[in-house]
């Protein structure tokens, strides 16, 4: 695949001229083809949604149900030769290896290039992908240098958090389609900013919120959104899972091979110690969201995709981090509250010590009730029944027909890849819109339990009513050179 030479655009990255202040522009061409709509008519076949898209012809040849979900479309932009994607990954660690090789293994998709401040970690999957493509990846430690490459088509970006939004606005900027893991954004200013870069480049920006493309999930809302339980005036979810002290580590020079200075990027200047290198850095303030931007933000995206609502009104959170003493900032263990203006209530529970209780999801409405297990098996409860409906509930027939590459990650990623052929944003099933707004239920949870303030917002605004210490935390003051702009 490669740019038309039509349009051209500009983008801005602070990248050669980091150390003089002088930004170094660089020239990006969108991509060929034209936004296209849906191409179904009608159906009634429920998974046909997620059948097989192995072959362009096998892809093109699915129509049925598609009326009922934007899950897939069809697209005859690209062909031959230039249905190629090249697509470099940001962040080697065991996410942004996956996705790497599943990429790798995909029909006419070449992963050009790899970057990651940690060269060793670099240094393990470049040779991991050369066995298995008989290609070696070009390698980089600064994501403005993958940037500045115009034959790079897209992003997959899973670095840490704080890394998250900064890149994918940049990349935007630079012409790239993205596809950036959870959470999609460290501050809520930030997500803001990217939705606005994906709208006004007219990129292709799909979250890395799988349970979008889990079969299961999906009919399970469906049911929902059809009344299966009524009118669903609660949802909740929960996460339990112990997670060990991380003990303390004190400051030392960073290892041989760790560009510290990118790896700190947007992030405040600070000594490296052990315990931010490579996971634990998700329970400090500075680099990760704690568990609610970790898990949490899978937990709430479904839950308020089953309730069918967008920015509450009102969100209080409380929490702590208990059983240990450590280093870690983030609680362990926490409980959110969104209260909306027609009643209705999602509630979302951490629980990172220890517990009994079954995780998943929870929708109580004015019939029954519907609970959604994590691996998105479903079951249907009539008033007080405790047994579930057996024609409602999941059942293994169900999963019959459904092609494995149409769902989970690989399905998750082929659809970005679908999308971006198509050079249509309509048919992702995680949309960079919807994710942010997911995602920033999570970040507000987070302010409420900081400040240990509950929290009203101007929803239209994204903003917090009233409170000025909550408000300044509604974004961060970016490290120069790695700014995410004021202005798109």
């Amino acid at each position: 695949m490669r740019p038309s030479r039509k349009s051209t655009g500009r983008w801005v990255c602070r990248s050669a001229c980091a150390t003089t202040g002088t930004p170094a522009i660089t020239t990006f061409r969108p991509p060929r083809g034209r936004p296209r709509s849906n191409g179904s008519r009608n159906g009634s076949r429920l998974w046909s949604p997620f059948m097989s898209w192995q072959s362009r012809r096998s892809f093109l040849n699915i129509t049925a149900g598609l009326a009922a979900s934007p899950l897939i479309g069809t697209s005859r932009g690209w062909s031959g030769a230039n249905d190629r994607i090249r697509v470099a990954v940001m962040g080697m660690g065991g996410r942004g290896g996956h996705l790497m090789t599943l990429s790798a293994k995909t029909r006419n998709i070449e992963v050009a290039a790899i970057c990651d401040p940690d060269e060793s970690r670099m240094r393990q999957w470049a040779a991991s992908l050369e066995a298995l493509t008989n290609r070696r990846p070009r390698t980089e430690a600064d994501i403005r240098k993958v940037l500045d490459d115009d034959t790079v088509d897209a992003l997959i970006i899973a670095s840490c958090n704080h890394w998250h939004a900064p890149a994918a606005i940049f990349a935007c900027q630079a012409g790239k389609h993205v596809y950036v893991e959870k959470p999609v954004s460290h501050n809520v200013f930030e997500g803001r900013q990217l939705v606005a870069a994906a709208k006004k480049y007219g990129r292709v920006v799909q979250a890395g919120t799988q349970n979008r493309s889990s079969a299961r999930i999906w009919k399970a809302t469906k049911l929902l959104h059809e009344g299966v339980v009524g009118d669903v005036y609660m949802a909740r979810w929960l996460i339990t899972g112990h997670r060990e002290s991380i003990g303390f580590q004190h400051s030392e020079p960073p290892p041989a091979g760790l560009h510290w200075d990118l790896w700190l990027g947007p992030a405040p200047e600070q000594p490296f110690h052990p315990n931010l290198v490579h996971y634990n850095w998700h329970w400090f303030w500075d680099f990760g969201n704690g568990e609610m931007g970790n898990n949490g933000t899978h937990y709430m995206d479904v839950a308020r995709w089953g309730l069918g609502r967008g920015l509450p009104a009102k969100i209080h959170s409380i929490g702590g981090r208990f059983g240990y003493d450590d280093q870690g900032e983030t609680p362990n263990t926490q409980t959110a509250t969104f209260e909306y203006p027609d009643g209705s209530i999602l509630v979302g529970e951490i629980r990172g010590v220890f517990t009994g209780e079954q995780p998943g999801w929870y929708f109580y409405g004015s019939r029954g009730s519907m609970q959604i297990l994590p691996g998105g098996q479903f079951h249907v409860y009539w008033d007080a029944n405790k047994s579930p409906d057996p024609v409602r509930s999941w059942s293994e027939e169900m999963d019959r027909g459904v092609d494995p590459d149409t769902v989970g990650d690989a399905g998750h990623l082929n659809n970005f890849y679908a999308a971006v052929r198509a050079s249509d944003s309509s048919l992702l099933r995680a949309h960079i819109s919807e994710a942010h707004v997911s995602n920033s239920m999570c970040l507000l949870a987070n302010i409420s339990y900081r400040t240990g303030r509950k929290l009203h917002l101007d929803v239209e605004a994204e903003t917090v009513v009233g409170d000025p210490e909550a408000e300044g935390l509604l974004r961060r003051a970016y490290r120069k050179p790695f700014v995410v702009p004021e202005k798109i």
